[in-house]
């Protein structure tokens, strides 16, 4: 990744020309520095692609995602797969409820637990929803990582956030 950004701010009264790039010191070596500048254009396509089309959040495509590809999960599993407390989830599970994506359903093999499930709406835009991530991953891939270059960013970014 380039560390530097190609164009500065230029004052009204300067030339349009082309600056010397900006250089970002000791921030070109910072790991947190460089995803949170791709977090930028990451987002941003996130709101394009599926936020806006799809009336979600990040973290409400996350759980419809995760929910979708294990089916029935107890909302302690999906807090943790998430990386979110309990009471942000609680939270989430009920706007979600309220939507008519999701359910909460007693736990078979448990009847003091619950599960969380899809609806048939649920599904449905989860399919929709994760056409467009492909749609999206797209995008933010052409022209700027490889198929390698992208594989290898999302393994990296796993052993990140996975603390390896």
């Amino acid at each position: 990744m380039n560390a530097r950004q190609p164009l500065i701010a230029m004052e009204d009264d300067e030339a349009p020309t082309r600056a010397a790039p900006v250089s970002f010191g000791p921030l070109s070596g910072i790991v947190g520095f460089h995803i949170a500048r791709a977090a930028v254009t990451t987002y941003r396509a996130f709101e394009t692609f599926i936020g806006k089309p799809f009336e979600l959040k990040k973290v409400e495509f996350s759980l419809l995602m995760v929910v979708q590809a294990n089916g029935a999960l107890p909302p302690k599993r999906l807090a943790r797969a998430l990386a979110v407390t309990a009471p942000k989830l609680t939270v989430l599970l009920d706007g979600l409820q309220q939507r008519g994506l999701i359910l909460r359903e007693r736990n078979p093999d448990d009847g003091r637990s619950q599960h969380v499930v899809l609806t048939a709406r649920g599904h449905a835009l989860a399919h929709e929803a994760a056409a467009a991530a492909q749609t999206m991953e797209h995008a933010l891939q052409d022209q700027r990582l490889s198929s390698a270059e992208h594989a290898m960013l999302i393994e990296l970014l796993g052993k990140l956030a996975a603390g390896r």
